[in-house]
């Protein structure tokens, strides 16, 4: 598993570390069972606080992507595919409406918009 956080990005670092590890989960890159790297590891491998890698690994609990077992560590949960789908959609989704804003600020039209989607969807061989 694989982090990059960048301190420049306007996104807050324990969000960074949490979006990567999820990531790396729905990429299968880390599987169910899986135990993570512990808080403290993390934290010295980043170079950022505990307390920045603790808020991570609570968001992700909450999430329902691991498990913090006492004394044990953290370890990926088994993922729900109707779970995972829905939580694809909605960052698929929240793309989307940055997309719009930022095509709004330059003033392109739906059907310019619609257009630059076709064109990058070809340009991808996405079926």
């Amino acid at each position: 598993m694989r982090i990059v956080i960048s301190n420049s990005s306007g996104i807050p670092i324990y969000e960074q570390i949490k979006e990567g590890i999820k990531s790396s989960i729905l990429s299968g890159e880390l599987q169910e069972g899986e135990m993570l790297p512990s808080i403290r590891q993390l934290a010295k491998e980043l170079k950022v606080s505990v307390i920045t890698t603790t808020r991570a690994y609570n968001d992700l609990q909450y999430e329902g992507f691991v498990t913090n077992v006492q004394g044990k560590g953290c370890y990926v949960l088994a993922q729900d595919n109707e779970m995972l789908k829905e939580q694809q959609l909605r960052e698929i989704e929240e793309c989307f409406e940055k997309a719009i804003v930022a095509a709004k600020r330059a003033q392109l039209s739906r059907e310019e918009l619609k257009n630059m989607l076709d064109f990058i969807l070809e340009e991808e061989s996405y079926e």
